[in-house]
């Protein structure tokens, strides 16, 4: 008994040699709350996670320079919150909706997706708005963040419906246009199941042959039946374990699937080749503290092996949900990477 509270008192001031106290503390917190949503039968506390997840509203009054607004789609109820930087009065900023980001210089879209394993979070979830806020700031660009139905009430592919809806609504809006070419230039970005939808949305675009310019993804959720070193060495050591993560697959997946399905394991044994398809650039963040990190090496191997421009962003010693706060190096690595990617082709 002693020796189990010297190793777990070991193990806790080990963590926080890696995790800063205030992201600890935030983790933990949605860890537990999580915990509490979940039922073993599969089914899902809707109303608690609601009245948990922390929401704020629009503003077209700026914060740091960063101004957002709200579009509901009346055929679904489904929110995209838009965040935009400002440099002029409101009344301005409300006419400049009707016109084009710039006619001269080009101004990155990114269309982000927010992660929660398909079952947490929304678009105006407190913690997403600040992050999405920063983005806008960092890179000069405008986000444009997706509301998407969420397991286990909407399995598979409700999500990847979703997302492609929100491509096709923002690649229609001519005031999101830039450049001389006047054209809508898209990236897609996601954390966690965000970046899985982030993948499976740009395959649809390749296929029907909508550009995009480049996916950004955040240690995204990608998964497969069996186990690998990563998940037996980190299973439940930084927040997460192979319990939580097999209880939401079971939750998005159809129902009977395994983790084999290529919405989990995109480049496993029913997968498909994205060979000779005109795929985007990708930026790959995994966390090197992240115990499904095989399964988004194994992501990159695909890419590479698919003849795809991939550039891996490996953070050996961060964990899921760093970039929440910038109180870390690897918040501000992760950030510049972010804005050369989508600043190249500026």
């Amino acid at each position: 008994m002693v020796v189990l509270f010297c190793f777990q008192q070991f193990f806790f001031f080990e963590f926080l040699r890696v995790v800063p106290l205030n992201t600890w503390v935030l983790i933990s917190n949605f860890k537990l709350a999580y915990n509490l949503q979940r039922r073993p039968d599969g089914t899902f506390n809707r109303d608690l996670s609601e009245f948990l997840d922390r929401k704020v509203p629009a503003n077209m009054n700026p914060v740091d320079g960063v101004f957002s607004f709200d579009h509901v789609d009346g055929a679904t109820g489904l929110l995209n919150r838009v965040y935009q930087p400002s440099s002029q009065n409101e009344a301005q900023r409300i006419v400049d909706l009707e016109k084009p980001l710039s006619i001269t210089e080009i101004v990155p879209v990114i269309i982000f997706f927010h992660g929660g394993s398909f079952t947490h979070s929304s678009a105006n979830s407190a913690i997403y708005d600040t992050f999405c806020r920063r983005l806008v700031s960092i890179c000069n660009a405008v986000v444009v963040s997706v509301n998407y139905r969420r397991s286990p009430e909407h399995r598979y592919p409700c999500a990847y419906d979703d997302g492609w809806a929100a491509l096709k609504w923002v690649k229609s809006r001519t005031w999101l246009r830039s450049g001389k070419d006047s054209k809508v230039h898209v990236y897609l970005a996601g954390d966690s199941s965000g970046g899985n939808i982030a993948h499976h949305v740009a395959v649809r675009a390749a296929e029907a042959d909508v550009e995009v310019l480049g996916n950004i993804l955040l240690h995204p959720m990608f998964g497969g039946q069996m186990r690998t070193e990563s998940e037996k060495r980190l299973d439940g050591k930084y927040f997460v374990t192979l319990h939580d993560r097999d209880w939401y697959w079971r939750a998005y997946l159809p129902e009977g699937e395994d983790r084999n399905h290529p919405a989990c394991n995109p480049f496993g044994p029913r997968g498909r080749s994205l060979e000779g398809l005109k795929f985007p650039k990708s930026l790959v963040v995994v966390a090197g503290l992240d115990l499904i990190q095989d399964w988004q090496l194994a992501y990159v191997e695909g890419l590479k092996r698919s003849c795809h421009e991939v550039k891996l962003l490996f953070l050996e010693k961060a964990t899921i949900g760093f970039y929440f706060l910038p109180n870390n190096d690897h918040f501000y690595c992760l950030m510049e990477e972010i804005k050369n990617f989508v600043n190249s082709n500026c």
